[in-house]
């Protein structure tokens, strides 16, 4: 792509999707951002700007290599996930403020709330997924979920930055499917936990409601003749 001047509605498209790709993969945004930038194929805000220095691309390069292939892992994924939560939220909201930076104090604050937050949805969104797919006894599942992350997290920054209106309609509905996602996960580890506390404790598993006391079971009547 030929470096050009960003508009408006390009600069909000890439400030949301830096946010919410963070929330995914906060070292491959970082490097693929850069690496973008270095090349010459996309011309960064100036916030964004020092990601694009030899030295932060291979930084960055490598952090997302040890991030890509230990989220292929089940269970090393997870942790992962756990210990990003203080990196990913904070990346996003830091990274959507910098398409704007400091000659616009407002609108930034504002790109750092929203890029935020976007962040905390994919973020545990992806945490409590990987949570359910990880009581799978085979690793396929995991494995293809990471790569279709990886898929995400380049996708929509290529979408932003050529085609802003595409990605706001795609961000929705990935938002939609994210926030579903994430309830039905979260609801099926719940239950999960509490099988696996009653377990280790002894307690016996919910038994079904009995009849009161002197009461007969329809089911188990005799049959008349």
């Amino acid at each position: 792509m030929t470096p050009s001047s960003l508009d408006t509605l390009q600069l909000l498209a890439l400030a949301a999707a830096l946010g919410w790709a963070s929330g995914l993969r906060a070292f491959l945004v970082m490097f693929a951002v850069g690496a973008a930038g270095l090349a010459g194929w996309v011309q960064l805000p100036s916030g964004l700007q020092g990601l694009a220095s030899p030295v932060a691309v291979g930084i960055t390069g490598f952090l997302a290599f040890l991030e890509f292939v230990g989220d292929k892992i089940p269970g090393v994924d997870s942790l992962l996930d756990f210990i990003s939560t203080l990196l990913r939220i904070p990346a996003g909201a830091v990274l959507a403020a910098s398409v704007f930076g400091l000659d616009h104090t407002f609108v930034a604050a504002l790109a750092a709330a929203a890029g935020g937050s976007l962040a905390a949805v994919s973020h545990g969104t992806k945490l409590s997924t990987r949570a359910a797919i990880n009581t799978s006894p085979e690793p396929f599942s995991n494995v293809g979920a990471s790569l279709g992350e990886d898929a995400l997290v380049l996708g929509g920054l290529w979408l932003a930055w050529l085609h802003p209106v595409l990605f706001f309609i795609a961000l929705v509905l990935v938002l939609i499917v994210m926030v579903w996602l994430a309830r039905k996960s979260f609801h099926f580890v719940r239950g999960l936990l509490a099988r696996m506390v009653r377990m280790f404790s002894g307690r016996p598993e919910p038994a079904a409601t009995q009849p009161p006391h002197g009461a007969t079971d329809v089911s188990y009547r005799d049959k008349p003749d």
